[in-house]
């Protein structure tokens, strides 16, 4: 059977397992009379048009049956929710049983309503139906699967941020402002016996000028959306024994490395997913770093190198007992790295001038003891510093999240800048209207405008079954 967007589709919308409820979802011009060959409205077991007898948008007491045998077979007792087009998610009539949990009756139940006569939905086709029905633009399409990915508050705002429609009416603004131009340049082009293209020109400047810093301010929010959206990675690294996988203990407030005062305890990556200012951070405890002939060490330093070339923050720690700064290591890392020097076991040892000596002179330091927790608020808020972490207003600001986004509107400010050049430059406006029809082309990809089925397919595609 080949997929149309005609299908009436179902899917099963909640995570499969055991639960109190889950959600199957019927959406389609036939989700009424399909859902009345499953469900009656007693025990009975006598078909009848119970849905599409349901007054619109109500919630019914129900049962749903299997019909196929001798005898109608009970499967379980649920709740009906009837939503008529297009006053719904998807814009089309919409059917939301909510059955019991078990596996065995949710699955059950999407098999009798495939049965039925509906299609099995695709990854993220009823968000995709809701988007082509016009209840949504892409922006806020592609903010839901961001939402159900959220694990952080952080994460969520930015989400809602696009869902919301922020994004959206920003993009929207921007692009009714360039095609006002794009109209008054026209006209100037339409009638020249007029000869106003010095002030149409003029006009039209300002008005791309003003977009520039609208479209940089809004791309500006990116490196923050990208960390509230994927998280950061934060690696630990230094000598053996320096206390490293002590830290990585303190900041998971559990014994998740094992700590000994034997060097090289630690031989492989050990990572633990935590929160640090409401965004959620990979933090990665790694072997120590050293030149050693032993096969096994020489693997887990090898791995603490590559962990530290992908890492967005490095946690350098050096013992003030023993104080080594590996030069080597310190000449791998790429430049552009962020890092963070951690003096350990600053309870053992307070004079640790000696120490400093040995680092950058201009490098973050934080002075501490990871065994008694000493300093850790020092050097959360140097963390917190250096990655810009709380620096803006997911709740209130509209963020980009998407590296799509990103892209297209940079795309679109180096555009708009060759507008402004060609336009000083003396060139004819028909070539400054030009490269403004192509930077609203690209900002209205952001909303799902003139943008091809394959971009859309692999947008959607990422998403998860029953949304």
């Amino acid at each position: 059977m080949i997929p149309s967007e005609n299908d009436t589709i179902a899917a099963i919308s909640t995570p499969v397992g055991n639960g109190g409820i889950a959600i199957i979802r019927l959406s389609g011009q036939d989700a009424f009379t399909i859902a009345d060959k499953i469900l009656c409205g007693s025990k009975s077991g006598v078909l009848s048009a119970f849905v599409s007898e349901m007054e619109d948008h109500t919630v019914r007491h129900g049962y749903v049956f299997d019909f196929s045998g001798s005898r109608p077979e009970l499967i379980d007792e649920c709740l009906v929710t009837k939503m008529t087009a297009p006053r719904t998610y998807t814009t089309e009539n919409t059917v939301e049983i909510n059955s019991h949990g078990g596996y065995s009756v949710v699955n059950k139940t999407l098999e009798l309503l495939l049965k039925a006569g509906a299609r099995a939905a695709e990854p993220g086709e009823f968000t995709k139906r809701a988007f082509l029905g016009g209840r949504i633009d892409l922006s806020s399409a592609e903010a839901v699967m961001d939402l159900i990915n959220a694990k952080t508050d952080n994460s969520r705002r930015a989400a809602i941020s696009g869902l919301s429609g922020r994004i959206g009416r920003e993009i929207t603004a921007v692009c009714d402002a360039i095609t006002s131009a794009i109209a008054a340049i026209d006209v100037s082009i339409e009638y020249p016996e007029y000869e106003f293209d010095e002030a149409v020109g003029k006009d039209a400047l300002v008005t791309v000028g003003d977009q520039i810093k609208r479209l940089e301010a809004l791309s500006s929010t990116y490196s923050q959306g990208k960390i509230a959206k994927e998280g950061v990675s934060v690696v630990i690294a230094g000598s053996p024994n320096a206390g490293k996988s002590t830290l990585m203990n303190l900041f998971c407030g559990t014994d998740r490395s094992i700590v000994t005062n034997v060097p090289g305890t630690t031989r492989d990556l050990i990572e633990e997913q935590i929160q640090l200012f409401g965004f959620p951070v990979t933090l990665t405890d790694t072997a120590g770093i050293r030149q050693t002939s032993d096969i096994v060490e020489k693997i887990g330093v090898d791995k603490a190198m590559d962990a530290i070339s992908a890492a967005d923050l490095l946690l350098y720690v050096v013992d003030a007992l023993e104080p080594v700064v590996e030069d080597s290591l310190l000449g791998d890392v790429p430049g552009s790295l962020k890092k963070i020097f951690i003096i350990n076991k600053t309870d053992a040892r307070e004079d640790v001038a000696a120490v400093r000596a040995l680092l950058p002179e201009d490098a973050a330091v934080v002075e501490m003891s990871a065994l008694t927790g000493s300093g850790s608020g020092e050097l959360f808020q140097a963390i917190k510093d250096t990655l810009l972490l709380g620096s803006f207003d997911f709740t209130n600001e509209a963020v980009i999240t998407s590296k799509r986004h990103k892209q297209l509107i940079d795309e679109a400010c180096d555009l708009l800048r060759l507008c402004v050049k060609s336009n000083e430059d003396g060139m004819p406006l028909d070539f400054v209207a030009e490269d403004l029809r192509l930077a609203a082309d690209k900002l209205c990809e952001i909303l799902g405008k003139n943008i091809s089925e394959d971009v859309i397919n692999n947008i959607f595609q990422h998403f998860c079954v029953g949304k």
